[in-house]
This record gives structure tokens, C-alpha cells and sequence, in this order.
């Protein structure tokens, strides 16, 4: 084999490799097509949770929060146990009608009614941890005050801000500081709901005891106007119904 020969192989040879590399190369440089990019993006998508909306991550809270409210319902207000009065209302029972009273009773002021409503739902909305704390029970002013501060703060971290939290623990301090129009305004309400519901009682002779406590202990004691007409006329009232018992029994006693 000549020497011309072997090196005409040798330049075919080195051809050959070159055209194999130039065509290799850019394969391994150039970027995957884009069917292969986007099928990686939306696997990586598919592995990460996605974040949950801010109803659905609040949803526990909320439950835990109504759960516990569940206790304004069944728990019977403590005042009206110990006068033995028959099947009392609940605190929710209470609540509820003085949410009514502060809403029919603001429209006729100047006065916020949406937060007077707020408050009335509010003001013993700690009475769903701590009970319904009468001056009869043995527990200082000052310990009550901490007991539910205590709950209401509790009750705020639960929430959070995200439901009301710490507007709720705002507006149970402004009820209990009584300073502005609209929480004296509830002080007055939360006592004329009380004897309301006393004089119901008497009328209906559900009680084994006198309630005349619940009279006098908030005689003269009105901060408001309101307070004051509607405490008139509930009084008022108990001493027509007194008034028609008492002739009705005299005449019971003639006839006998």
C-alpha cells in the first residue's frame, strides 16, 4: 500500500470526525424544545400546594370560636337561680333581647346603633369561659374585671384581626369603662333587661323568692334618659299587675 494512499485515508478519517462534532455539539448546548420546558414548570407547579383562601385557613377559628359560644346558650343566668325561679333564661337568652333594646333605642339618638348592637353582643360575651360572676358570688370587682379580661383576651388571639378579634376585645373595654354615649347607654339597657325580664317573672309567678332585689338595687342608678323613661314604665307596669293581684285575691278571700 503506498504512502499516498494511507494518507488520503487519514484526511477522510478526520473529515468525517469533524462533521460528526459540528453536528453533535449543538444538540448538547442548544435549550430543550418548549413542550419539555413546559412539562417540567407544571410538574414543579403540580408538587406545590397551592395557598389556601383566607375563609378556608380562618375556618378552625371560627368553629373553635362558636363552640365556646355555645355556653352563653346553655348556661342559666345565676341571679335568677338563686331567687329559684323556674326554667330562668340563659345568658344568650339575655343577649339577645338586649341586642333588640339597643338597636330599637339608638334609632331614636344620635347615637352609633351599629355599635351599640356590637357592644350589647359583646358586653358578657366573657361569661362563655368565666360563667355569669353575680356581686353574691364571693368574687371581687377587681378579680371578675381580671378573670374576663383574661377570656376576651383569649377569645381576641383566637380570632385574630383577620375575624374581628381585636375590635371585639375594643369594644368589651369600652363597655366595661363606660365613658362614651353608646356604652353608658348599655349599662342602662343590660340593668333594664334585667328588671324587665324580673317583672315577666313576677306576672307569670315562676319564682320562689322575692325579686324585688333586682328593683332596688338599680333604683336612681340610670345614666341616661332611655334609662330612665323605660325603667318608668316597667315599674309602672309591676305596680298596675301588683294592684289588680291584690284585689283579685282580696275578693277571693270575701268569697271564701
Amino acid at each position: 500500500m503506498s504512502i499516498q494512499f494511507v494518507r488520503k485515508i487519514i484526511v477522510i478519517f478526520f473529515f468525517i470526525k469533524r462533521l460528526a462534532i459540528d453536528a453533535f455539539v449543538p444538540l448538547i448546548q442548544s435549550p430543550p424544545p418548549k413542550n419539555i420546558a413546559r412539562h417540567h414548570t407544571m410538574s414543579q407547579q403540580t408538587n406545590q400546594s397551592p395557598p389556601q383562601p383566607a375563609h378556608v385557613a380562618s375556618a378552625s377559628a371560627a368553629i373553635d370560636f362558636l363552640t365556646l359560644t355555645r355556653n352563653l346558650k346553655t348556661t342559666k343566668r345565676t341571679g335568677w337561680i338563686h331567687h329559684g325561679v323556674h326554667h330562668p333564661e340563659s345568658i344568650a337568652d339575655h343577649m339577645y333581647r338586649m341586642s333588640l333594646m339597643a338597636m330599637i333605642s339608638s334609632f331614636s339618638t344620635s347615637l352609633d346603633t351599629d355599635r351599640c348592637i356590637k357592644l350589647a353582643l359583646v358586653h358578657d360575651l366573657a361569661e362563655a369561659k368565666v360563667g355569669d360572676i353575680t356581686p353574691h358570688c364571693g368574687v371581687s370587682e377587681k378579680d371578675k374585671y381580671e378573670m374576663e379580661l383574661e377570656t376576651m383576651e383569649y377569645i381576641s388571639n383566637m380570632l385574630g384581626p383577620l375575624m374581628g378579634g381585636d375590635e371585639i376585645l375594643k369594644l368589651w373595654k369600652e363597655y366595661e369603662d363606660g365613658t362614651t354615649e353608646e356604652a353608658r347607654l348599655l349599662k342602662d339597657l343590660d340593668k333594664i333587661e334585667m328588671i324587665l325580664q324580673a317583672q315577666e317573672y313576677e306576672a307569670e309567678g315562676s319564682h320562689d323568692k322575692s325579686l324585688d332585689q333586682f328593683f332596688t338595687s338599680t333604683n336612681g342608678k340610670w345614666r341616661t334618659d332611655i334609662g330612665r323613661a323605660w325603667a318608668a314604665e316597667i315599674v309602672k307596669r309591676r305596680t298596675m299587675i301588683s294592684h289588680r293581684e291584690s284585689i283579685h285575691d282580696k275578693k277571693e278571700n270575701e268569697d271564701s
